[in-house]
């Protein structure tokens, strides 16, 4: 089932229950895929990798909103934003732990041969394909540093 049959279905679950949180993230991801679909030189349809990158960012820029939120004592809003993230997580896999991250990561230097703070682009241009949707890029960013400083 495609992701965009899967948020049309939750949608409609969502009008029927009344859950106006549900209901309006649902209908940002809906818009983020009809916007993906529609963009000149698409194919009208999404791979799993666009609609892996699509969540993704979504669900960043409700980190991003939850966190200004957050700084400006705007509690409102930041249960809005965090409502919304929740129900885009699930569409998500699985994050890793930090722990995980570490381990995959040493497998990447080992494999890609890096030595130290210089490799970094490698280690990162190999971390980010493979970890993606699995982690944030700032703790795989932070967490390679550390591991070739």
């Amino acid at each position: 089932m495609s992701l965009k049959s899967q948020v049309e279905s939750g949608i409609k679950d969502a009008m029927r229950a009344k859950d106006q949180d549900t209901l309006r993230a649902l209908r940002a991801i809906k818009s983020l895929i009809l916007l993906e679909e529609t963009k000149g030189g698409g194919s009208g349809e999404l791979t799993a990798d666009d609609e892996l990158k699509l969540l993704t960012k979504a669900a960043k820029q409700r980190r991003e909103s939850a966190d200004i939120y957050k700084t400006q004592g705007r509690a409102d809003l930041l249960e809005k934003e965090e409502a919304e993230l929740a129900i885009i997580e699930q569409f998500l896999p699985k994050q890793l732990t930090e722990d995980e991250i570490k381990a995959r990561l040493q497998e990447i230097i080992t494999r890609v041969g890096a030595s130290g703070p210089a490799d970094m682009g490698k280690v990162m241009g190999a971390a980010t394909k493979e970890l993606a949707g699995q982690a944030d890029g700032r703790v795989v960013s932070t967490l390679v540093k550390g591991l070739l400083a």
